[in-house]
């Protein structure tokens, strides 16, 4: 029991030594024991480091998962170890809905299947969405976590404890220079002996940790060039998805007219830039009440008849080769059918000039 109150006594004189110590620094009225530049140095880069990766993986995970909602959501399930529900990312939910549509418009009609082959496109890169966020989070985000709440907290400890050993060691100093017995004084310098030894031993253990930011900086280099190639993998599924698709699909009208409204600017029509691709697949637009099919009666008639016909152009549309002919929207052509020519094309004629047009941009005349 004595020994006990003895020692909350001396545990109680020395927290009150340190108090002290601390307040008369900050007063100026007591000398205060600096660390070497190499250790500061050290302490300032291990600080930067840790802040750096705190903002590197808070916006990487904005990027991955840009709804604060479900990211406090996700939050909640890791700290109480449960899995989160599996939920649709935007791209999945977009194809489904493109591809219910697509389903009720009619799999066997050019829009309602261009619909279902889009949805189509946007799962498969909801997909490549998941793979990168879990590529992500286990070649970066984690490495980077535990940093945060391993080898920084560690190197956070150990600098406390410096900081005590300092203060002990210049307390020491301070009741050394305040001595004037000789008994006191020898006391004093055994006391200034032993706190100096363990000021120097932490020192160096804190050294030896905050060296080891070094290696933490290599260590996240590798999760970085990882996170890299994560994100080249995705992107290149993306692209050559979307490749695939509007091969697929074919060409897409460049600009629209309406022929209720004026255009807008005194006549000026908007026109959108596409990307020319080889139709392998029918064209699909967004056609008027006048605009039909391939398998409509005017067109079918027209390809067993090998006649010609007049036909109005729907919509403005940029040869895409040298086989092609470019139209105008609302000019009048004359179209024919052509034997061993795709269903969806025809051969259009302007004066003298001749070439393959698609059938969806035409509307045949009587």
């Amino acid at each position: 029991m004595d020994f006990n109150v003895k020692r909350l006594a001396a545990d109680a004189g020395t927290f009150l030594s340190r108090a002290v110590q601390f307040t008369e620094e900050k007063l100026g009225q007591a000398e205060k024991t600096e660390l070497d530049a190499h250790l500061e140095n050290l302490l300032v880069r291990a600080e930067n480091t840790k802040q750096w990766t705190e903002r590197i993986m808070k916006q990487t995970e904005v990027l991955l998962q840009p709804n604060p909602n479900v990211r406090l959501e996700e939050f909640v399930y890791e700290k109480l170890e449960k899995k989160a529900p599996t939920r649709m990312n935007n791209h999945e939910l977009l194809g489904q809905s493109m591809i219910e549509s697509g389903n009720e418009f009619g799999p066997g009609t050019a829009y309602g299947n261009a619909l279902i082959k889009c949805g189509e496109t946007q799962k498969q890169i909801g997909g490549a969405e998941r793979e990168l966020i879990q590529c992500a989070a286990i070649n970066f985000l984690t490495p980077f976590r535990n940093f945060l709440e391993g080898d920084f907290k560690t190197i956070l400890k150990e600098r406390k404890l410096l900081q005590v050993k300092r203060l002990d060691l210049d307390a020491a100093k301070t009741r050394l220079k305040k001595a004037r017995m000789s008994d006191a004084r020898a006391a004093a310098e055994q006391e200034l002996r032993m706190t100096q030894s363990e000021f120097d031993r932490q020192a160096e253990i804190t050294r030896l940790l905050l060296e080891g930011v070094s290696s933490t900086h290599a260590h996240h280099l590798r999760c970085l060039n990882d996170f890299v190639e994560g994100q080249t993998t995705y992107y290149a599924q993306c692209y050559q998805y979307m490749v695939d698709l509007q091969k697929q699909l074919g060409s897409f009208p460049s600009s629209f007219s309406n022929n209720n409204q004026s255009s807008v600017s005194g006549g000026a029509s908007i026109s959108v830039p596409t990307i020319p691709v080889s139709a392998s697949l029918p064209s699909v637009s967004a056609g008027r009440g006048g605009s039909s099919s391939g398998t409509s009666g005017g067109f079918t008639e027209l390809r067993s008849s090998n006649g010609s016909r007049k036909a109005r152009v729907l919509y403005d549309y940029d040869a895409a080769s040298s086989s092609e002919l470019s139209l105008l929207a609302d000019e009048v052509i004359t179209v024919s059918s052509v034997p061993g020519m795709d269903s969806d094309w025809l051969m259009g004629e302007r004066g003298t000039q001749k070439g393959k047009v698609p059938i969806t941009y035409l509307e045949l005349l009587n």
